[in-house]
């Protein structure tokens, strides 16, 4: 997509981090969770909850007139407060969230290559995600090397080798 720029995140993106968290868990068109529900769930606020830790990383995406679109972000998190698709305690969880706008442009598929590569950087060998078997961007995962690992009622964890 030339129309997109990607940069990596820093500790002031943690309100877009947020916004982004928000979109990624609404995706579904008659889910509309609020960003307090979100943040008031513990299962979900620690994707950005004190922001940025030393280990955290991420890309954001950004459209020409500087404003960000998308984020792509990894966490590593812990057995005992695991994320949905926690695998191990050295494996980051990746959390993609593109603005509703922008979805469908090759902006998902821009930011989970570059987050990719910024594990890559970091010589990190695996990344999970989790996501709901119904979302579309399951497709996406899948086609960039994801696989299925675990399965849930309605989601897969899903996990990819980073190779050097």
């Amino acid at each position: 997509m030339q129309n997109v720029d990607i940069r990596a995140a820093t500790p002031t993106d943690l309100a877009f981090l947020v916004d982004m968290l928000v979109e990624a868990v609404n995706w579904l068109p008659e889910r509309d969770w609020s960003r307090e529900r979100i943040l008031a769930d513990p299962a979900l606020a620690h994707y950005v909850t004190g922001w940025m830790r030393p280990d955290d990383f991420g890309v954001v995406a950004v459209e020409p007139a500087g404003q960000p679109v998308g984020a792509a972000w990894l966490r590593h998190l812990t057995a005992a407060d695991p994320g949905y698709g926690y695998v191990s305690d050295d494996v980051p969880e990746l959390t993609i969230g593109v603005v509703q706008s922008w979805r469908g442009r090759g902006v998902g598929r821009m930011l989970l290559r570059a987050a990719r590569e910024a594990a890559r950087a970091r010589g990190i060998p695996r990344v999970s995600l989790s996501v709901e078997r119904a979302n579309f961007a399951a497709k996406l995962y899948a086609a960039e090397g994801f696989r299925t690992i675990e399965s849930f009622e309605n989601a897969d964890t899903m996990v990819t080798d980073i190779r050097a």
